[in-house]
């Protein structure tokens, strides 16, 4: 079976799959793996050097008639895995492009997918997109998300961390809100005309945040 990284809702639906993994860090407890349908946020990162996942979002000035935004995505510390796919939502998806990689012995676009081949441990990718990802909730508010982000392993979910980024017009928005609100294993950091989210989770988790025209 080949793991899938799905990207289906606004952002990057990622499914980190790490379907193959011969087994979890010696560095792990199993207390550390969420089973399925739990969520844990962890103050510390048990596998501190293991896979994470960083996005950074830019929402232009038209993005918020068009909807469309600019996203970097990268994956870091991959698993060893014989093939990876990450398929985009293909009605969101405006364009994308592979922006780099390490210790991938082939990699190719594939439509909507992206397509890994003999990837090896520690392995990296960093992928440029453009999609249709701002919704319009109301007058005023606007959300992206990013889910479902997890680490699959077996039956339950390893941990991982998440790091998201966001820029936006100062003079035409401001942050509303964030899901998951920072709390322990959930930092948040901002100033006015961006905002960053660093997550570090057990789980299947959905992230957004909601920005506020001015």
């Amino acid at each position: 079976m080949r793991p899938i990284l799905l990207t289906n809702t606004a952002l990057v639906a990622l499914l980190a799959g790490v379907l193959g993994l011969p087994g979890p860090s010696e560095a792990l407890e199993f207390s550390d793996i969420a089973r399925e349908g739990e969520l844990r946020f962890l103050a510390q990162h048990p596998e501190p050097d293991s896979y994470r996942y960083e996005s950074r979002v830019r929402v232009g000035a038209d993005s918020f008639d068009s909807g469309i935004i600019e996203l970097s995505t990268c994956h870091y510390q991959l698993d060893p895995i014989r093939k990876i796919v990450i398929a985009f939502n293909p009605n969101r998806l405006q364009d994308l492009s592979i922006k780099s990689t390490q210790g991938i012995g082939a990699v190719e676009i594939k439509g909507h997918h992206v397509v890994m081949a003999d990837v090896q441990r520690g392995a990296s990718i960093c992928i440029d997109l453009r999609s249709k990802a701002l919704d319009r909730l109301d007058q005023q508010t606007y959300r992206l998300q990013a889910g479902p982000l997890m680490r699959r392993y077996l039956d339950g979910y390893l941990p991982m961390q998440a790091k998201l980024t966001f820029e936006w017009p100062e003079s035409m928005a401001a942050l509303h809100q964030t899901q998951p609100a920072p709390q322990p294993g959930v930092k948040l950091s901002q100033h006015a005309a961006g905002a960053e989210l660093t997550m570090v989770f057990a789980g299947r988790l959905l992230a957004a945040i909601d920005l506020r025209r001015k």
